[in-house]
């Protein structure tokens, strides 16, 4: 995993997670170090990843919800040359491998619903080597420490994460971060 990214998590482990606009603009006057775009469209990519990157902060794109881009390596090819993203968050194992062949740091989410979902989540990370995988939503300590084991990634908690409380519980299961939308927790 990148280093810069790895230092920056470690130092600021809360990523604010953005639907529009307004919600970057209040992301941009904490103290994140990162920040994950959610949902966008194609007109103003270069726009949301220059304001971040001006700022300072890392950021990442949902690559699946970015309206008017298809999910294939041309959609990914695309955000590497016109956009300053450093990153893509995917639950598609073909974009992020897409991404890592474009030099994009690669967040791999899952969404854990059962003991299924749970098992897929090794098999689908020795395939693409994704740099940080990310769960949700936010699970028990026991279920961090499970797929820390499988994925032997830096693992992301998100969803439902509402305050102070919940963020030191799920860092203190061993969670590098965690990512969320609640403006609340982002100033905490």
């Amino acid at each position: 995993m990148n280093r810069k990214l790895y230092q920056a998590l470690e130092n600021s482990p809360i990523i604010a997670a953005i639907n529009n606009s307004s919600e970057l603009t209040a992301a941009l006057a904490t103290d994140v170090a990162v920040v994950f775009v959610l949902h966008s469209n194609l007109m103003e990519l270069a726009k949301l990843s220059k304001a971040i990157k001006e700022s300072g902060k890392l950021g990442f794109l949902h690559a699946d919800l970015v309206k008017g881009l298809s999910t294939d390596d041309m959609a990914i090819e695309y955000i590497s040359r016109h956009s300053g993203f450093d990153g893509i968050i995917s639950t598609k194992p073909a974009m992020i491998r897409s991404a890592k062949k474009h030099q994009l740091l690669t967040v791999q989410r899952f969404f854990l619903l059962d003991s299924t979902a749970l098992a897929n989540v090794e098999r689908q990370i020795s395939l693409t080597e994704a740099d940080l995988v990310e769960v949700l939503p936010n699970v028990s300590p026991k279920i961090i420490k499970g797929v820390q084991q499988k994925a032997k990634r830096p693992l992301i908690v998100g969803g439902l994460i509402k305050d102070k409380e919940d963020v030191f519980a799920t860092l203190g299961a061993g969670a590098l971060a965690i990512s969320t939308t609640s403006q609340q927790v982002w100033n905490s």
